[in-house]
Formats: C-alpha cells, sequence, structure tokens
C-alpha cells in the first residue's frame, strides 16, 4: 500500500473523527465509530448534527471513494484512526495486535487450511476486530463466516465498523468471551489472548482451568474455551505470552493441551516488537484431536527474525513451507 494512498486513507477517517468529536461532544473512538457509519451508509446519520457540520463531513466524504480501496487497504487506514484513539483511552488488555503479527497469523491460517474450500472461524475477545479482518482478508478464493465476541460495547461497535467497511461476514456478539457462546464450532479459532485475572469467579468455576484459589487467568481459560468452539480436527492460533508456559499453574494448561489437542507449532516472536521484553509473545498453534487426526512428525518451532530483516525472514519462511510440504504427506493436510 502506498503511503500517500495510506495517508489519506487515514486523513479521511482521522478529519472527519475530530469533526463529530468536537460536534457530538464525545470521545475520539466514539466520534470514529460514527464517522465509519457514515461511509458505510454513505448518508450522514447522526440527527443531531447541524447543517453546518453535516456539509463539512460531505465535503471531506467526497474527496475519496472508499469503494475504489482493496480490504487491506481500508484495514490499515481505519487501525491507524483506532490505534491514535487509544493512545490514553484503554487498558494493555485492549492495544491492537500488531500489524505484522495480524498478517503474519493470516498466512498460517492460509497454510493450516490450505485443504478447506469454506472456513468458520471465531475470535473470542475480538476486540476492535483488526486481527480478525486482517486474517480473512488473507484468505482469497474461500467462502468465509466469522465470529467475534467482546464484552467492551465501544470495541464491537468499532469491529463492527471495522467489517462493514471491508465487506467481510462477521456475526458479532456483545457479552462475556468466556460466557456460553451463541456459536457453532469452527474450523478456526484466532485470539490475542487477553492475559491477566479474570475477575468473573462463579462462570471460571465453568472451567478446568479455573484456579484453586483467588482469581483464575484469563489467558488460560481462553485456551480451554477455544478447545470448547473448535470442531474435532480444527485449528486453534493463540497469541500467548512466552512467560505463559514457565508460570506456576502451566502444568495445568499444559495436561489439557494434551487431552485435547496437538500442538503443531510454537512461533516466537522477535522481542524488538516488544518495549519490554518481559511482554514479547509467541504465536501457539493447536489442533484439536478428532478421528483420523493424527499429531504432526514434528511440532514447528521457529525463533522468528525482524519482521524488517527480509533476508532472514526469506530464510524462515522456506523452512516454514518446507514443514508444511512435509506435512501435506499426512491425513491431517
Amino acid at each position: 500500500m502506498s503511503i500517500t494512498k495510506l495517508e489519506n486513507t487515514f486523513s479521511l477517517f482521522d478529519t472527519t473523527a475530530q469533526i463529530l468529536q468536537e460536534e457530538l461532544d464525545c470521545t475520539y473512538l466514539e466520534a470514529l465509530a460514527e464517522t465509519a457509519e457514515n461511509l458505510f451508509h454513505g448518508a450522514v446519520i447522526q440527527e443531531e448534527v447541524s447543517e453546518v457540520t453535516k456539509r463539512r463531513l460531505e465535503k471531506e466524504y467526497s474527496k475519496q471513494n472508499l469503494t475504489s480501496l482493496q480490504k487491506e487497504e481500508i484495514r490499515k487506514g481505519f487501525q491507524l484512526a483506532i490505534l491514535k484513539g487509544m493512545k490514553d483511552a484503554v487498558q494493555a488488555n485492549h492495544q491492537m495486535t500488531p500489524d505484522a503479527i495480524a498478517m503474519f497469523m493470516g498466512y498460517l491460517v492460509g497454510k493450516y487450511t490450505s485443504h478447506l474450500q469454506q472456513l468458520t472461524m471465531l475470535d473470542p475477545a475480538i476486540g476492535t476486530g483488526n486481527l480478525l479482518t486482517a486474517v480473512l482478508n488473507h484468505q482469497p478464493n474461500k467462502k468465509l463466516e466469522a465470529f467475534g465476541v467482546d464484552v467492551d460495547d465501544l470495541l464491537v461497535k468499532l469491529a463492527y465498523n471495522n467489517a462493514n467497511l471491508q465487506e467481510q461476514a462477521i456475526s458479532l456478539f456483545n457479552q462475556d468471551g468466556l460466557s456460553n457462546l451463541f456459536v457453532e464450532p469452527v474450523d478456526v479459532v484466532v485470539s490475542d489472548l487477553p492475559v491477566g485475572y479474570y475477575p468473573d469467579d462463579n462462570n471460571a468455576a465453568n472451567f478446568k482451568l479455573k484456579a484453586e484459589e483467588g482469581h483464575s487467568y484469563a489467558h488460560y481459560l481462553f485456551i480451554e474455551q477455544g478447545l470448547r468452539y473448535t470442531k474435532p480436527g480444527g485449528h486453534l492460533l493463540f497469541l500467548v505470552p512466552n512467560s505463559m508456559f514457565e508460570e506456576e499453574e502451566a502444568k495445568r494448561v499444559n495436561a489439557l493441551i494434551k487431552d485435547e489437542a496437538y500442538i503443531q507449532g510454537m512461533l516466537q516472536l522477535p522481542e524488538t516488537m516488544f518495549q519490554n521484553k518481559n511482554h514479547a509473545k509467541s504465536i501457539l498453534v493447536l489442533q484439536k484431536k478428532g478421528i483420523g487426526i493424527e499429531p504432526p512428525k514434528e511440532a514447528l518451532l521457529v525463533n522468528l527474525p525482524s519482521f524488517s530483516n527480509m533476508q532472514a525472514m526469506e530464510k524462515i519462511m522456506a523452512q516454514i513451507n518446507h514443514w508444511f510440504s512435509e506435512q501435506k504427506t499426512k491425513s491431517n493436510y
């Protein structure tokens, strides 16, 4: 995507969001959701907006036609506007999945599901929808249906706008991602796991990975929840903290995974992507057990170089592609 096109797309979202923020006396993110609604409907739909402001907005909207853009171009422009609004507005758990990681996870999903022409997907902690839409955008020539869940109503609204503008079929649910979901088991679960303690001890009691004392770890429960909503033989791709398997209760997570799934891969992301190396993450790939599903000959274990190091990335990608070509001889793929 050219820098100019990205700048213009971001500017469209940003300028009109600022106009609505002032007019509606709301936060930038709330105004961003409103302007996205206008762009989707092709009209200013806020009745409380003055005629002067309406004309200002219409003038800005006329400067760029979103229908001429690719889905990824819209996603990236909208993502930059969300990032601007998030700087001082949200908790750490609500921070957006970095773009390079989101697209790389999309590549991995494509590799693991290359044998499927139709694909159902779930993100039980969808946030603004950036990760899920990036993954969907990297599945060309497939019939896609996706589901997203988040307890934060503003994030769900942004995810809804994100999906609409990119014309992605995503059913969204504004509820606790660890509650009973109105979703049938899917082919793929993908999620940037919320890390930390889960406050609802009563609901946590419904999980095998509940803490024996005090609050349970949310990231443990989301792994178990993901397994509940995955078809036999389906895949789960989680962004997890590197420290997860070093935690005191990690043996319980390992036991659950051993009982219900096979570890297909663990791809450690470069520490340079994270401000604090203690917050570094990896992509954990699981395949749910089922009839005819066998473990891989060996798991895909990779330490990824910096995404900006093209030579090192090409070498790693060749290794990953070789791993997948070897797996194709098995019935799993």
